[in-house]
């Protein structure tokens, strides 16, 4: 089933050197842009991530330090990558919750704003999980009856996911092919942030989803502890969640006449 696009998408996947959104790094990008007249675009990216690669993690996507050495750092490749994405929708798998992340505090990292909020955002995991619960892998199989080749190197898992997609709606009359279905069908929380620190209640309050102060308001805790404002920006957290943190504190302070 062809994409019902209003505006281009991009299915992407990363590499990296970790699972840590706050310290690490990608060491491979690929990017699927899809356009509304189904025309393809594909970028593939090796990147230097100034630090070692820890064998754990080579095992499982296979690039090495000697592989990267000589690649761009992600200050160089990020004016070009940023414009890839400009303007377009983002997919893909676990992207929720990692890929999206990571990819911000890189940009982040490198003085590079972009405006994330009225970016329309699919996970294909999400939806995978809430229907039949299994790995990537499992899913090109299941939808697409093919086994997935060079598992774990971005582009081969970029493609997939996007096949994935496609086969997904195939499958699911109750699925709509409408990028706004999609998007709120694989949000699994409503994150203020991207790293889900900070997240809406029900009225719409960004209140705290960890630590002591979880399922309070962050304007009410920073009125009531102000400190802890101060603990969570001398902290290891994500960059993003103390740009959003940074932003709340500042609309509650009192003003000066």
């Amino acid at each position: 089933m062809k994409l019902n696009l209003t505006r281009p998408i991009v299915f992407f996947d990363l590499e990296t050197t970790g699972i840590d959104i706050s310290k690490d790094r990608i060491i491979e990008i690929s990017l699927v842009k899809v356009y509304p007249n189904g025309n393809e675009e594909t970028k593939t990216l090796r990147i230097n991530p100034e630090m070692n690669i820890p064998a754990k993690s080579s095992a499982i996507h296979g690039i090495y330090d000697k592989d990267v050495v000589d690649c761009p750092k992600f200050a160089e490749v990020a004016p070009s990558l940023a414009e890839m994405i400009k303007d377009c929708d983002l997919a893909g798998y676990n992207s929720n919750r990692f890929d999206i992340p990571l990819l911000a505090e890189e940009f982040l990292r490198n003085n590079i704003q972009i405006d994330f909020s009225d970016v329309k955002k699919i996970d294909v995991q999400v939806i995978f999980h809430k229907m039949e619960q299994r790995t990537l892998i499992a899913a090109y199989k299941f939808y697409c009856d093919k086994n997935l080749e060079d598992a774990h190197s971005a582009e081969a898992d970029a493609k997939a996911t996007y096949e994935v997609l496609k086969g997904q709606l195939d499958r699911y009359p109750e699925l709509e092919n409408n990028i706004d279905f999609l998007s709120d069908y694989s949000t699994q929380s409503r994150n203020v942030d991207f790293a889900g620190r900070i997240v809406y209640d029900d009225n719409d309050i960004p209140v705290f989803n960890f630590g002591k102060h979880k399922g309070v308001p962050v304007a009410e805790v920073f009125r009531k502890d102000p400190g802890y404002y101060s603990w969570i920006m001398n902290g290891n957290f994500p960059l993003h969640t103390k740009a959003v943190l940074t932003k709340i504190e500042l609309e509650n302070k009192p003003k000066r006449y």
